[in-house]
């Protein structure tokens, strides 16, 4: 008893330390004049700017990481095929890689000066690089391991039996997936999508590389945070930080209240049966 209330205080220390503190000395200085900081940042254009992109970004990177991930957690939870473990550790690049280096090969890659697919892409009006797209494809690149990692065990957990009836009983495959596969996944992928659109909107390494950080174009709010605080205005720094920080806490928050209790959920299917 004695160890585990000694546990509980390390990590609550430890927390504290590396996170809530931290966290809370931001909040602290952003109200530290009441609302003016935060109103002052609301209406700078740069700044209504770099969050509106911002959010458009976290929204579509969401949105492909979403169907791309659930389409790759099924590939490799139902299916065998060469390649598989190679397919698996892939997924999780992102995370070892520095974001940096994804920033650098994007421009190799789809840059204009690049001797891939920018000089042909470019030639025909389509600009990647210092562009949207390019921001787009930099952050869903970082946080694509976030859904899969969430729906792949529960996939595995879930089995195929109760799909093979509806198979058996003349279901189609888009039938099965839409009454069977995806209520079962349902909270994994709603946990998986929260992840990603609080990884989306905190990006800085790989979206600075590829966006070239132009204000009013390609600023990002993260991008903004760091200029505005090299620029001596901090209190813009701090509300700006303070108000990604918030949305990335809330929609944690609020998935953990609703996701269901796996305890409670699994005791009353044991008292059903």
């Amino acid at each position: 008893m004695v160890k585990t209330y000694v546990f509980r205080v390390i990590v609550i220390v430890y927390l504290g330390l590396l996170v809530a503190w931290p966290v809370s000395l931001v909040a602290k200085e952003t109200f530290a004049n009441g609302f003016d900081a935060l109103s002052a940042a609301l209406s700078d254009p740069s700044v209504v700017f770099a969050l509106k992109l911002t959010v458009s970004v976290a929204v579509q990177a969401v949105i492909l990481n979403t169907i791309f991930g659930v389409g790759i957690s099924l590939l490799l939870v139902r299916y065998e095929f060469r390649g598989k473990r190679l397919l698996s550790s892939l997924i999780d690049l992102p995370l070892s890689v520095s974001p940096i280096v994804v920033g650098l090969a994007l421009v190799l890659v789809y840059g204009g000066r690049g001797d891939w697919f920018g000089p042909a892409l470019e030639a025909n009006g389509i600009q990647i690089i210092f562009a949207t797209p390019g921001i787009v494809m930099a952050t869903a690149f970082v946080a694509l391991p976030l859904v899969i990692r969430e729906v792949v065990p529960v996939l595995t957990e879930l089995g195929t039996d109760e799909e093979q009836a509806a198979a058996s009983l003349g279901a189609s495959s888009v039938q099965t997936f839409r009454r069977i596969t995806l209520p079962a996944i349902k909270w994994a992928v709603v946990y998986g999508v929260v992840l990603t659109l609080a990884r989306s909107l905190g990006e800085f390494g790989a979206v600075k590389i590829v966006s070239g950080n132009f204000e009013g174009t390609t600023q990002t709010a993260t991008l903004l945070v760091e200029q505005k605080y090299q620029d001596f205005q901090q209190p813009t720094a701090y509300a700006t930080a303070f108000l990604l920080a918030l949305v990335s806490v809330a929609c944690i928050v609020v998935v953990s209240f609703l996701r269901p209790d796996h305890s409670t959920s699994s005791s009353q299917s044991k008292g059903l049966s």
